[in-house]
């Protein structure tokens, strides 16, 4: 898969070199070489007779307002949005939608010509993946999510408030980072906690949990540890990772060790892409040729 910059958003000419049709629509991330966003979304815009091509964009951290002027200019119907961008984006965008202002992020980006437009369907992705992967409803249980701090793990966290789990544990490294999270998802009827990831007492709350899930990046790259310690892990557990590439991360190996029942991101990237190619092209049916693109 050729991966694009910020560079190749000067022109039309050096964007679509080689390409049978105009780059219309893109992942934005950093890095973004292991995103399988192209190979779902293409077949899904071929099969709707949509003259466009979708493209995965490497840019770094600082250049997402850019980046977003460029892809406007050159006419892009828009773009999604993964690690480390989704705040960035929030800020870039000139209006979000609800589900963004609630989620605290954006992953779903449309260039209109009034406007910048931000929305975030990685909630609604994450709720039927567990649903379809594992059998798990988020109402009245407790959940754990390591790596809170960023984006999808926000935008996670605050679906879990709005579908009702009864407990909500937020687990980062560096626990400022999630302090505001946890005070703007407070005063409901969810018990929210916060812990660092090294904390002592976090295998105990780990063990209360009815579902464990990694939002942060570690298991991207190869030697990278699972964010939580095995002993979080135990029998009967459904333990969720938002990485889909690799398949297996250090995080759903320990799980399985346990005796927990796993699922990986593919199926939340499936069904957060089919939202976002709705937001695109309303009345479209993508989720059968996303399906088969993802094999």
């Amino acid at each position: 898969m050729t991966v694009h910059t910020i560079d190749d958003l000067t022109s039309r000419d050096l964007l679509d070199a080689g390409g049978k049709k105009p780059a219309k629509l893109a992942v934005i991330g950093h890095p973004v070489k292991h995103s399988a966003s192209p190979r779902m979304h293409q077949p899904a815009l071929d099969e709707a007779g949509i003259d466009a091509r979708y493209v995965a964009i490497d840019i770094e951290p600082g250049q997402v307002r850019e980046a977003f002027a460029r892809m406007r200019a050159l006419g892009f119907v828009g773009t999604n949005v993964t690690v480390p961008h989704k705040f960035d984006a929030l800020a870039a965008c000139d209006e979000i939608d609800e589900a963004a202002k609630m989620l605290g992020a954006v992953n779903t980006v449309r260039f209109d010509e009034d406007a910048i437009r931000g929305s975030n369907t990685d909630g609604y992705g994450f709720e039927q993946a567990v649903r379809e992967a594992l059998g798990f409803e988020l109402k009245d249980r407790a959940i754990l999510i390591a790596g809170a701090g960023g984006g999808a793990g926000g935008a996670i966290a605050a679906h879990c408030v709005l579908a009702g789990a009864r407990k909500l544990v937020l687990a980062n490294r560096t626990v400022s980072k999630i302090e505001e999270l946890a005070a703007r998802l407070q005063g409901g009827a969810t018990e929210v906690q916060i812990r660092a990831l090294d904390d002592a007492s976090l295998a105990g709350l780990a063990h209360d949990c009815d579902l464990l899930v990694n939002t942060s990046s570690l298991g991207l790259k190869d030697g990278d540890p699972s964010p939580l310690d095995p002993a979080c892990f135990r029998s009967g557990q459904a333990v969720f990772d938002t990485i889909y590439q690799p398949p297996l991360t250090p995080f759903l190996i320990a799980a399985g060790q346990a005796g927990a029942q796993t699922a990986n991101g593919k199926d939340m990237l499936l069904h957060q892409g089919v939202k976002a190619f709705n937001l695109w092209f309303p009345d479209t049916t993508p989720e059968a040729a996303m399906r088969r693109g993802l094999g």
